[in-house]
């Protein structure tokens, strides 16, 4: 009896190491993955698309050049998963920005705004990564494929808002061309930001983009306080 109730006791344990251990290698493997992406992201900033290897992504995460073709098995594979979750980042910083705001479509728009410029996602080496997915997209359908329906929901938003401040507002704007110049001009902004161009930063961006708020939306923006962001350090 004793030897039974022991015997299982042991069984019990090494089930209980068993489960531990099993989380702990899903825990590292999950680990191993997020680090060669980010390794991924800051090669395509320095490098480039065309130039940026397996090799240089293992070096830079300070791994062996065999785990990373043991997770992601080919270049392609490694910038199809880094796409996706840079896509997946943003996807989820607009929408909860989105749910902090309120419910008032002038408020969320706003938010929506300063949120394209937060520091969490909105630093050169990102922004440098999505400047080399965007130049291969045109000829990498999975890429447009990718993020086509995240890009059809963040607009719809953004029409959706245009319209209601249109209706709140009186104003005799298209929504559909009006939400399309907002995201263009914020893209823009990007752009310049990755360049460098004209000392841009996050708090000038985000400025223009603001006065851009105001003068398409006057009734509800006169001089009102809109989100801002951090200091760059």
């Amino acid at each position: 009896m004793w030897r039974s109730g022991a015997a299982a006791m042991r069984s019990a344990s090494g089930k209980g190491e068993t489960a531990q251990a099993v989380r702990g290698r899903k825990a590292s493997k999950e680990t191993r993955r997020l680090q060669l992406i980010e390794a991924t992201i800051d090669s395509l900033a320095k490098r480039g698309y065309s130039e940026t290897t397996m090799a240089d992504v293992a070096d830079g995460a300070g791994l062996s050049r065999g785990i990373v073709n043991f997770h992601f098995e080919s270049k392609d594979k490694l910038l199809v998963a880094t796409l996706q979750y840079m896509a997946d980042e943003y996807s989820a910083h607009w929408r909860a920005s989105l749910s902090k705001a309120g419910p008032e479509a002038a408020r969320q728009l706003a938010a929506l705004v300063a949120s394209d410029f937060d520091r969490a996602i909105c630093t050169k080496r990102k922004l440098a990564a999505w400047c080399a997915f965007w130049g291969e997209a045109k000829s990498r359908p999975t890429y447009q494929s990718l993020c086509g329906a995240r890009d059809a929901a963040y607009q719809n938003v953004f029409v959706d808002l245009c319209t209601t401040l249109k209706r709140e507002g009186g104003y005799a704007f298209d929504p559909s061309a009006t939400a399309l110049a907002l995201s263009a001009m914020l893209e823009g902004l990007w752009l310049r930001l990755m360049m460098g161009t004209e000392e841009v930063t996050r708090e000038s961006a985000l400025h223009a983009a603001n006065e851009f708020l105001r003068a398409v939306f006057p009734r509800h923006f006169p001089g009102r306080t809109v989100p801002q962001i951090a200091s760059v350090a």
